[in-house]
């Protein structure tokens, strides 16, 4: 049975920097729960699964009213395996049950500044567009062309040519913010889920953006999350 789109929230138990990351309380519930939350109210989606191999993982997102449908395998569980395939194996698993769908979001568990708005501009960038992937960006807060290298113990410019070009003329360079992606599931699975091309940016303010690696950049998090509340 085709459907139109799924949502996917990859969240394996094991971490090592953060120990139980994604069920870890961020700003006083499970930070898991963000983006279950944003996934469903949303209401862009016909299912709402997490992709997991732990049991606490599961019941948290049972008690959301999300889907866990089938338990992560060993392969996809481990600390290597790329998204991608963690991807590919749950549209694997709803294809041995006969379900397939036009769209996909992935969603990180923790991202906790995916919002329901954000997810409808995604979705609808994605097919206005006729897209393979639609993926939310952030411009770098310090202009990249004016980094530094270490050469023999010394501080030299890696793009010389701009040592003194004004910041406002240098080319705004992006990267990926991390929390979600939406993508064609055919254009997808036709390239083995190694998206190079035709993909949509979707602009995010700084504030709405935090890698969160460590304890530090977790505690930053929730401060940029409450003034995120804030200004909305």
């Amino acid at each position: 049975m085709k459907e139109q789109a799924v949502a996917i929230i990859t969240a394996r138990g094991g971490s090592k920097r953060i120990p139980g990351k994604n069920k870890k309380k961020f700003c006083g519930k499970p930070i898991l729960e963000y983006s279950i939350e944003a996934a469903m109210q949303s209401e862009i989606f016909s299912e709402v699964m997490v992709s997991t191999d732990d049991e606490e993982i599961k019941e948290i997102a049972l008690s959301k009213g999300a889907k866990v449908p089938f338990m992560r395998s060993e392969k996809t569980a481990n600390d290597f395996a790329p998204t991608i395939e963690v991807l590919k194996e749950v549209l694997e698993e709803y294809g041995r049950v006969g379900r397939s769908f036009d769209y996909m979001a992935c969603l990180y568990p923790t991202a906790p500044f995916v919002t329901p708005e954000k997810l409808r501009r995604a979705f609808s960038l994605l097919k206005e567009r006729d897209a393979t992937q639609v993926m939310p960006v952030v411009g770098f807060s310090f202009p990249p062309l004016r980094g530094m290298v270490i050469e023999k113990d010394e501080l030299v410019m890696k793009w010389p040519e701009h040592r003194y070009t004004r910041s406002q003329d240098l080319e705004v360079l992006y990267h990926d913010c991390g929390q979600f992606y939406f993508y064609n599931v055919e254009k997808f699975l036709a390239v083995g889920g190694r998206v190079k091309s035709d993909i949509v940016p979707l602009i995010m303010p700084e504030l709405e953006v935090q890698d969160i690696d460590n304890e530090s950049d977790w505690k930053i998090a929730e401060i940029k999350y409450q003034l995120m509340k804030e200004n909305k």
